[in-house]
């Protein structure tokens, strides 16, 4: 079974072939990082734009470095939600357009459950059912995975995203965009104890985060630091921030384990890149016998293997659309992902 996977939620135009679930034959990626970098974050618009001219590239090149045709393939899986509304857009419109054109079943995917498959293609041997915490920019949440195209929330973000929190307070300290990554790399300099920082908690829901206050006291506090004429020491703030968000992700998949019973544990998403949280989790784990699954670093970003690898899985599971499927900015999807 060969399936195509296209992505475009955000700022990469994405193109990917695997084979069997798990089998990665080729994984394209047209970025745009260096021409967002400028305005300091992703300009929709313009992402919108970069994705209509680089998509049909990318997916001849996906194809060309696979060695095969659009006829070879058994589906073609794209990413409908969440994302940008214009860059989702582009995806789902090219995505309708090949298939109807070659014939090909149409496979919806959420973009969650995507970064959730990306372990498969690491980790064949990782089977559901498992906890997982899903960490990007945009999401921050723990899941069941029952199955392959069954999930259950356990607890999610009430604000920002953890990824939202390092980015923001990334261009507080001065750093370029991508924001998380220059936090994680000035975090190896950095006094994780030199600015003390809040640990949010959400009442009466303790599986629930919210990094919104953990952001506005790191800002307050540079700013404060800029008008009384007091340096910062941005590599300490960086490893603080670093240290707190890796605690509170790190001490919630914890409860979350305890009361669901599982012993098997995965990390997906951008933030799952994270040095700090990915030393943290590997800790946590080990003190209670826990099996950590985590995916390699170039799968922890937005890519469109991980949409091939979850679509094969949809299609298995009679899980396909028609012309009329549709992008959505926000959606939870009634039989991917279940509140």
């Amino acid at each position: 079974m060969l399936i195509l996977g296209i992505e475009s939620s955000c700022d990469e135009t994405a193109c990917a072939i695997v084979e069997g679930c798990t089998k990665l034959r080729t994984d394209v990626i047209a970025s745009q990082a260096a021409e967002h970098r400028q305005y300091g974050g992703v300009v929709p618009e313009l992402a919108s734009r970069r994705h209509c001219e680089n998509i049909l590239a990318v997916t001849q090149q996906a194809l060309k470095e696979a060695g095969c045709t659009v006829h070879d393939l058994d589906g073609i899986a794209v990413t409908y939600t969440p994302g940008l509304i214009g860059a989702l857009l582009v995806g789902v419109s090219f995505a309708k357009g090949l298939a109807l054109s070659a014939g090909k079943p149409l496979i919806p995917v959420h973009h969650i459950t995507g970064h959730i498959a990306a372990n498969y293609l690491a980790h064949p041997e990782l089977k559901p059912p498992y906890l997982c915490l899903v960490v990007s920019g945009g999401h921050t949440m723990l899941c069941e995975v029952m199955d392959y195209t069954k999930f259950r929330i356990l607890g999610t973000t009430r604000d920002d995203a953890a990824g939202e929190c390092f980015d923001k307070c990334a261009r507080v300290l001065g750093y370029p965009y991508p924001g998380g990554v220059q936090i994680d790399k000035a975090a190896q300099t950095g006094d994780p104890k030199k600015y003390p920082l809040p640990r949010p908690r959400v009442a009466g829901s303790e599986l629930d985060c919210s990094f919104s206050g953990l952001k506005t006291a790191v800002i307050n506090t540079v700013h404060h630091a800029d008008q009384i004429g007091e340096p910062v020491d941005a590599a300490s703030m960086a490893a603080s921030l670093q240290h707190t968000v890796s605690e509170i992700l790190t001490e919630k998949t914890e409860l979350a384990a305890a009361r669901t019973g599982y012993t098997t544990i995965a990390m997906a998403g951008g933030v799952s890149a994270n040095s700090g949280l990915r030393r943290s989790m590997e800790a946590m784990c080990k003190k209670h016998g826990y099996t950590l699954y985590m995916p390699p670093l170039s799968l922890c970003g937005d890519n469109a293997a991980m949409i091939a690898c979850q679509g094969s899985y949809n299609l298995l599971a009679g899980i396909t659309a028609d012309a009329s499927l549709n992008a959505y900015a926000s959606k939870t999807a009634i039989g991917e992902m279940a509140e």
